[in-house]
């Protein structure tokens, strides 16, 4: 291989190298940071030097943690930034991020702006080897009514799993009033204010509706008495069935009977997975006016549905979920139209 000299110094250009005097320090002149080497010819398959071209600084990355690079995520202030080197907009207002079809996107917190009720962070989530979520980014804020549309296997009752405590996530991180829920069990999750009613009523059949309300009593925390009249108060029908077995019952009182279980506790977030599902149309309509109610109450709501208009009735912030991944947040009227296309075809 051909040895090419160094190039001449400049003048006051850069300090000489202790190592060989009378020869300048490679990368450094006039004080600036430069290449040692400009884009090369090739000679013979040799690169051929050429003068050095200058190199701008790169300026600090904000919030960047130590030993990161100006490539990496970083959680500085609150902020969660995607890989990519030009992330997606992201709102300020705690609310969500701004959409983009096919592309991961940030979820914007202002710095100081209070916890979110619920959020998730590069949420991951698996069945096995097959893996359902793909990095989700959702924030919930306190007092909303948060609807999750999209077709079936989108990964939406995985996500509410995952944030019930009733699965683990892969990876990325669920966050409850700003406070990582880490490894914490449904029943836990259930005691500190955050309830689940699952996807097919989520009640015990073989028991009567005094049994089902019974079980929250074990912990000490409300009597059989006060369990009863707070539910009985709530769903009167329920008064007259107390004696009666949870499975005997029609699928509306069943459901009546899932979000009395779920009320004792006095949650300050329920996850509704489809209480609509096998039920009439009068009976969804009455539902949908009790979770009104609750909202109305400042309890925070985070539902999955099927019927889209039922759902943009009360909700304040709505979702569309395919692929395992968030399509678009908004405001429902914004994206109703998007999220019955999603239904029938399967893509936001």
């Amino acid at each position: 291989m051909t040895n090419f000299p160094p190039p001449p110094p400049s003048p006051g250009s850069s300090p000489a190298d202790p190592r060989h005097p009378g020869q300048q320090q490679p990368g450094f002149h006039g004080g600036s940071q430069q290449s040692p080497l400009s884009p090369a010819s090739t000679r013979g398959g040799h690169l051929a030097p050429s003068q050095p071209l200058p190199i701008p600084p790169v300026p600090p990355t904000r919030g960047a943690g130590a030993g990161q690079g100006t490539g990496g995520p970083t959680r500085g202030l609150g902020v969660v930034s995607p890989i990519e080197p030009a992330p997606a907009p992201a709102r300020t207002d705690g609310s969500g991020p701004v959409s983009t079809e096919g592309q991961s996107f940030a979820v914007g917190i202002s710095p100081g702006a209070p916890p979110l009720a619920i959020e998730m962070r590069g949420l991951r989530a698996a069945y096995g080897r097959i893996e359902v979520l793909h990095g989700i980014d959702l924030a919930v804020p306190h007092g909303s009514v948060f609807a999750l549309f999209g077709p079936n296997g989108a990964g939406k009752t995985t996500m509410l799993k995952v944030a019930g405590g009733r699965m683990r996530p892969s990876a990325g991180s669920v966050l409850m009033d700003g406070k990582e829920l880490g490894k914490a069990s449904a029943h836990k999750l259930a005691h500190a204010g955050l309830c689940s009613i699952p996807e097919g009523r989520g009640i015990f059949p073989n028991l009567t509706v005094r049994d089902n309300l019974r079980i929250w009593t074990y912990q000490g925390k409300i009597s059989l008495a006060d369990a009863e009249e707070r539910s009985y108060t709530r769903f009167p029908k329920l008064g007259e069935r107390r004696r009666q077995l949870a499975g005997t019952m029609s699928g509306g009182e069943q459901q009546m009977l899932a979000f009395a279980r779920a009320l004792v506790g006095k949650p300050k977030i329920l996850l509704l997975d489809e209480i609509s599902m096998g039920l009439a149309p009068l009976i969804v309509s009455e539902l949908y006016d009790v979770v009104a109610q609750l909202a109305s109450e400042g309890i925070t709501i985070l539902l999955v549905e099927q019927f889209v208009q039922t759902a943009m009735h009360v909700a304040t912030r709505a979702a569309i979920v395919v692929h395992g991944r968030v399509e678009r947040v908004g405001e429902p009227a914004e994206i109703a139209e998007a999220a019955m296309s999603a239904y029938l075809s399967g893509s936001a």
